[in-house]
């Protein structure tokens, strides 16, 4: 026998696709809302919800779902597309190119040349770096001996090879001509500290970085730019503590009171089946601060 509950949140997923395929985006989101609360731990009602809420030109709204999705599965390739494509939207592309960096990677990793390449080139064509202009470079020189017997790949590679021809390597610039305001965390500064660690292979050191990077901009209020460090952190060590919980005090610094709960929900389950005494007493302290009157921190909590 199926489970009710279950069987509830395919309806009202359904529901949500098929109110999208006929352009019916305020019902869809409805939708994808109701899926998301019968089942709070799935990332693809989220994706869904995104896509309804950047048709309706609710970009802000789309970008949060799209992070509660990559919450949920870091490694969703419809939330990543979505959410580059809405920070694009928003005339944010350095933000845009990180998660098409991160969708790249992905993609290469389970074979997919072809469209590794493409987002890689996006992401080079919305913001030039070192270590993006080589990762395409890689890629291409990966894809170069399919191409001949294979036509996406071969126009993979034409499209790439062109924006390596025509988009500048930005050079260095010297630190007396950083533009950032006095006392900011200088976001390529940052970045580069993150990318370095990167190169060398060293994870735990970039994910240490990211995470130094995302409480600086934290702290002086740069709140985009600490979200994309917690993702990329995340990219690193999907179920690091230390990450969710800065990102679920991001939300509530930015009012998404629904993801940041769903996000220390989650997050206080894992505590509990990992026997993560540390985290748990973090979360409960925020849980009561923030949300003292939700149910589900009374049982997890007590």
């Amino acid at each position: 026998m199926s489970d009710p509950r279950y069987d509830q949140y395919r309806e009202a997923l359904r529901l949500g696709h098929v109110a999208t395929l006929r352009d019916r985006f305020e019902a869809a989101a409805s939708a994808y809302r109701e899926a998301a609360r019968l089942a709070p731990d799935r990332a693809l009602p989220f994706v869904g919800l995104g896509g309804a809420l950047a048709k309706l030109g609710r970009t802000d709204e789309a970008i949060a779902a799209y992070g509660a999705a990559l919450d949920r599965a870091p490694d969703d390739e419809g939330a990543l597309r979505g959410r580059a494509d809405a920070l694009v939207a928003m005339g944010r592309r350095a933000e845009a190119a990180e998660a098409l960096d991160r969708l790249a990677g992905i993609l290469a990793r389970d074979g997919r040349l072809a469209d590794a390449c493409d987002a890689a080139r996006r992401a080079l064509e919305l913001a030039e770096a070192r270590g993006r202009r080589r990762q395409l470079q890689d890629l291409v020189a990966r894809l170069q001996p399919a191409s001949p017997d294979d036509d996406a790949a071969a126009e993979a590679l034409e499209h790439a090879l062109r924006v390596l021809d025509s988009v500048p390597t930005v050079e260095a610039r010297p630190a007396g001509d950083r533009t950032t305001e006095p006392g900011a965390p200088d976001p390529a500064r940052l970045s580069l500290a993150v990318e370095e660690a990167l190169e060398a292979g060293d994870l735990d050191e970039a994910r240490r970085r990211a995470l130094v990077a995302a409480t600086g901009h934290r702290a002086a209020g740069q709140s985009n730019a600490a979200m994309d460090a917690c993702y990329q952190a995340l990219a690193i060590l999907p179920s690091d503590p230390e990450v969710h919980l800065l990102l679920a005090e991001l939300y509530l610094d930015r009012g998404w009171r629904g993801p940041a709960a769903d996000k220390l929900v989650l997050l206080g389950r894992l505590a509990q089946l990992t026997n993560d005494a540390a985290t748990r007493a973090r979360l409960c302290d925020l849980a009561a601060a923030r949300f003292p009157d939700d149910p589900r921190f009374t049982a997890l909590c007590a």
